[in-house]
């Protein structure tokens, strides 16, 4: 079973009518959206932050490309479809 813990925090007033028209809508409680909308925020958050890890765990593992490495890719791309617009 999960364990439900209490969280509280003070909301504006317009805020406030939004989550409960939509969570209305949605037919649950203006609770059930609010812990919803946390969780989906936590999660989005913490996918995020392992994302961002996977690029710094290839930097320290030195999977990096140099800057005038990628310019030069990009020059190379630019110039090939600018001779195939010609």
């Amino acid at each position: 079973m999960v364990s439900l813990q209490p969280i509280s925090t003070e909301i504006d007033t317009e805020t406030m009518v939004l989550v409960d028209r939509v969570a209305q809508r949605r037919g649950i409680s203006s609770r059930q959206f609010a812990a919803e909308a946390i969780r989906r925020a936590a999660e989005s958050d913490d996918d995020f932050d392992a994302f961002i890890q996977v690029g710094l765990d290839a930097i320290e593992r030195g999977e990096v490309v140099s800057h005038e490495q990628v310019m030069a890719e990009l020059d190379g791309m630019i110039a090939k479809h600018r001779a195939r617009c010609a």
